[in-house]
């Protein structure tokens, strides 16, 4: 295959979609979020922390003074490959994660997530 041709296949191959989890190994905490490209989003996480940079000061504070072994990067959930072309996983994405919001509760002592605020 020409390099043109690789580059057409990877786009439009299916890619997981769904929740994952940052897990503090040591402590149980938790981070829980979504993705509508899983691997990509769990080396993005790994990618923020290492270098300092991920948005969840908490956590980032927790893997300075741990290091990155004392982490697992998880999927818990995903979402079937999409049979309608152009679907918006966005509202799927949601719903699947105000489950395991809700399963896990991972806020305060138990995570990193923080509550979000009700209409």
């Amino acid at each position: 295959m020409d390099r043109k041709a690789l580059i057409r296949e990877y786009k439009e191959a299916h890619r997981p979609m769904g929740v994952y989890q940052v897990r503090n190994t040591r402590s149980g905490k938790v981070f829980i979020g979504t993705s509508a490209d899983l691997p990509a989003m769990l080396n993005r996480q790994q990618a923020q922390l290492k270098f300092g940079a991920h948005p969840n000061r908490e956590l980032q504070r927790d893997w300075k003074e741990l290091g990155a072994d004392a982490f697992s990067f998880e999927v818990l959930d995903t979402l079937p490959e999409p049979e309608q072309p152009g679907y918006d996983p966005a509202a799927d994405l949601r719903i699947l994660e105000e489950m395991w919001l809700e399963k896990l509760s991972p806020f305060g002592d138990r995570g990193y997530n923080v509550k979000r605020k009700q209409d």
